[in-house]
């Protein structure tokens, strides 16, 4: 194309795809439920005509800006520590990775939002009502947190990393926790043991119940009919405390509803004496990366958590785009990966 002629534009690149103008609107936002065909002529188009999309064109247009809020909400913290504690767990690192893998290619910007308290809450609704953001990628840990609610309330097109604790009109994305803890008791069952315990989630959230139920469930169809456990708060500190208020009950086996808590476990049982996997067989949830930095390196319960982000950014860049406007869940299914702890 010389340098006098007009920049393609989208009626151009439908013309040399041989589709409606429309197509071609779906495929250059991002729209997921397009033909892989059609799909594939109109970026063939693209390249063959130099399209290039025009953002502040389109914003004036859709009122779109290319951003979604990335909200991590704790409306309990005032602290720091809530920041630190953010970036340092890898489970959120993981999240990034799964929202940037299909946001990138979209041109589509993630703006990490901290929400800590009532006024950094009023300052995101704030931003949303000033159009700042098209949609927001919620991460709720408080189960008191009032913010899927008031996002909901307000139209905002959300998608929720789990399940929400209170019965709210929104959509998430979740794993089968009750499956994954189960896969966990079958497993520590065939190692051999026939005394296991629990280090469980809180249990004001939705994982740490579902964990828990699941985990007792299926110790019971294997005979055990009661499990000792205590409630942990997916930390690693908690972990250790967890674990020393359970050595005084004997158990050969033991399922704890986090990595980083089975971290601070491993660390408490090797002060104790007690070899993994010999003494007590250790078995995690998540397959983060700490599981790979136990010591011995940790069997653990995966859960998809790229994939899943990467379906909650789909799921809300549909909503942003008007093609889906339904409440919906998508569940990931858990699946056991054995290491040397187990």
């Amino acid at each position: 194309m010389s340098t006098d002629q007009a920049p393609p534009t989208l009626e151009h690149v439908a013309k040399v795809a041989g589709v409606s103008r429309a197509t071609v609107s779906r495929v250059v936002n991002g729209i997921r439920n397009v033909d892989p065909e059609l799909r594939e002529a109109v970026e063939r188009a693209i390249e063959q005509t130099g399209y290039v999309p025009n953002r502040a064109a389109r914003s004036l247009v859709t009122r779109r800006t290319g951003t979604l809020a990335l909200v991590v909400s704790e409306p309990t913290t005032h602290t720091d520590a809530f920041a630190g504690g953010v970036f340092a767990d890898p489970f959120f690192g993981r999240v990034v990775s799964g929202v940037l893998r299909v946001l990138g290619p979209m041109d589509v910007n993630p703006v990490l939002v901290l929400v800590d308290s009532d006024k950094a809450r009023d300052q995101l609704m704030g931003r949303l009502r000033q159009d700042r953001f098209d949609g927001v990628l919620l991460i709720s840990i408080d189960p008191r947190d009032p913010l899927p609610a008031m996002l909901t309330l307000a139209g905002v097109p959300t998608v929720m990393f789990a399940r929400p604790v209170q019965p709210i009109a929104i959509s998430y994305v979740d794993v089968a926790h009750q499956d994954g803890a189960r896969l966990a008791a079958d497993h520590l069952v065939e190692r051999g043991c026939r005394q296991v315990a629990t280090i469980s989630g809180p249990l004001d959230t939705p994982a740490g119940q579902d964990r828990l139920a699941g985990f007792r469930s299926a110790m019971a169809r294997h005979g055990q009919a009661y499990v000792p456990g205590v409630e942990g708060d997916f930390t690693q500190s908690g972990g250790e405390r967890a674990t020393e208020l359970l050595l005084g009950t004997p158990f050969d086996g033991l399922f704890v509803a986090n990595d980083l808590m089975a971290m601070g476990a491993l660390d408490v049982l090797r002060r104790h004496g007690k070899r993994v996997p010999e003494d007590v067989k250790v078995i995690g949830f998540d397959d983060s990366g700490a599981a790979l930095s136990c010591r011995p390196q940790l069997t653990t319960i995966r859960q998809p958590v790229e994939d899943m982000a990467a379906e909650m950014a789909r799921l809300v860049i549909e909503r942003v785009h008007g093609v889906e406007s339904q409440v919906t869940s998508v569940i990931f299914e858990p699946s056991l990966v054995v290491r040397a702890s187990s």
